[in-house]
């Protein structure tokens, strides 16, 4: 007997590793009614990063009210849940992972955004909206995200549903490869430790400059890194591996 389709009928459901994944300090994300204003505030109200940072190997991602999912498992209060609108190597229905129960509700026959006209510039403006956001691991909406979460939320936000993960939207079959002195505005800059796969990506915002600096709009890891536009560290250099650029269609 197939089961109904779901969607998340809260502002935000937080994709869990297992539901044994979150702290007492995150029952505001997992309440029935979750309050991720309230979640952030505990977050961040010792003023260090480590309770941020607490959050590697817990969460993996964040579904937007009215984004549907397919039911894959059921334990009690949780279901394991796919992602459609999130694309993932990790999964072929969507990406996969735990989510509480209270926050799906029958599916009324939602359809993915349509992707409406857009040009490089109206993207980058629209990543620019996050400057200063903290960086939230897992996070896909205004109250956090992460560097690739940056970038699906924002094309997200013109219609388009681009992979989650920064290693999917590299190897994604619609990302037309860039040479990397020939980036433009929009376009991704892709960072891969040696013998590794892409584990980071951010919006390049210039042309190379003369002097070789690499401008890039991104979200920064660490627990109390923000979005922030500005040259590329040498360091950051010497892991870029790649460049691509999506197309309006």
């Amino acid at each position: 007997m197939s089961r109904p389709a779901l969607r998340v009928t809260v502002s935000v459901a937080t994709v869990w590793t297992s539901p044994d994944a979150p702290r007492d300090l995150d029952v505001a994300a997992v309440a029935d009614s979750p309050d991720p204003v309230a979640w952030v505030a505990v977050l961040d109200a010792e003023g260090t990063a480590e309770r941020r940072l607490g959050l590697h190997g817990r969460t993996l991602t964040q579904l937007l009210e009215g984004e549907p999912v397919v039911l894959l498992e059921e334990r009690d209060d949780w279901v394991r849940v796919a992602a459609p609108w999130q694309v993932s190597s990790a999964h072929k229905a969507g990406y996969p992972g735990w989510v509480r129960r209270a926050h799906l509700g029958e599916a009324d026959g939602a359809s993915p955004p349509a992707e409406a006209p857009w040009t490089p510039e109206a993207v980058l403006a629209t990543a620019r909206e996050h400057l200063g956001l903290r960086y939230l691991w897992g996070g896909t909406g205004p109250w956090g995200l992460d560097c690739s979460g940056l970038v699906h939320h924002t094309y997200r936000r013109h219609g388009r549903l681009v992979p989650r993960d920064a290693f999917d939207q590299a190897a994604a079959p619609d990302l037309a490869p860039v040479p990397l002195d020939d980036v433009r505005p929009g376009d991704l800059y892709f960072f891969a430790r040696p013998g590794e796969r892409v584990y980071h990506v951010g919006f390049a915002t210039r042309t190379v400059e003369d002097d070789g600096a690499r401008w890039m709009l991104h979200a920064p890891e660490g627990g109390n890194a923000a979005i922030e536009e500005a040259p590329m560290a040498p360091e950051r250099v010497e892991r870029l591996v790649a460049a691509g650029r999506f197309s309006p269609r």
